[in-house]
């Protein structure tokens, strides 16, 4: 009966997380609303690779999944940008890109949920990812200087969501089940290390989730030109 509860309370936790992450977020505590984004995520990647282990995937679990996503990687992300940037710097533009990344996310996670995409591999950038970027790309606000910088960043990934751009999938990879038992013991290093430097360790986050989503885009550009490349002349 715990087997076949465990994923689901990894997706109640990534849930909780989320609706933490908002609250904090209206609090103006944005460095700890990234960092409850970033656990979340943490927690996300866990309830499926558990769920395979133990042989207890469910559509129920795969529901409850989406429905979580949408508000932790979803609407967080977006109210932290909003209240943290646009909330005294735009007007009704800031309204219009905070509700289109989460229509985007829902939108990505529903084509999941019908067409999960090819083996080894999503369409369109998770959510997940997403959302990891946008929560904590908003911490960098006061080195950029234009929010409306920012925001031709959040469109940008709200169109990634949504784009038929491939990104490489971790699914199927071997994981050693000690990974499994240490978890929890990362997550409480991961907290304390929260606690101690809030304000760094969402920034550092950013890099490589960034990273993964240009990969996507250089990997799209390069099928491309290369399939234009072995277009045959067309004889008249």
């Amino acid at each position: 009966m715990f087997a076949k509860a465990l994923p689901s309370c990894f997706t109640v936790g990534n849930l909780f997380l989320g609706i933490i992450s908002i609250i904090l977020a209206i609090q103006d505590s944005w460095q700890y609303a990234a960092i409850m984004v970033i656990i979340g995520m943490l927690l996300d990647g866990l309830d499926g690779r558990v769920a395979r282990m133990l042989n207890t995937q469910s559509e129920f679990g795969k529901e409850l999944d989406s429905l979580s996503d949408v508000i932790s990687f979803g609407v967080a992300p977006a109210i932290i940008m909003y209240i943290s940037v646009f909330q005294n710097h735009t007007g009704l533009e800031g309204w219009l890109v905070t509700a289109i990344f989460p229509i985007c996310g829902a939108l990505r996670l529903a084509r999941f949920n019908v067409y999960p995409g090819e083996p080894g591999y999503f369409i369109g950038l998770p959510i997940t990812a997403a959302g990891g970027i946008l929560a904590t790309m908003a911490l960098y606000n006061p080195y950029v200087g234009s929010p409306y910088v920012l925001m031709a960043g959040m469109l940008f990934l709200s169109f990634l969501m949504v784009s038929q751009i491939k990104y490489p999938a971790f699914k199927k990879m071997g994981i050693p089940k000690a990974i499994y038992w240490i978890g929890p013991l990362f997550l409480i290093a991961l907290a304390i290390c929260a606690l101690l430097f809030p304000h760094e360790l969402p920034k550092v986050m950013f890099i490589p989730l960034m990273l993964y989503a240009l990969y996507g885009v250089k990997k799209s550009f390069d099928r491309r030109r290369r399939d234009e490349g072995n277009e045959e002349p067309v004889k008249e």
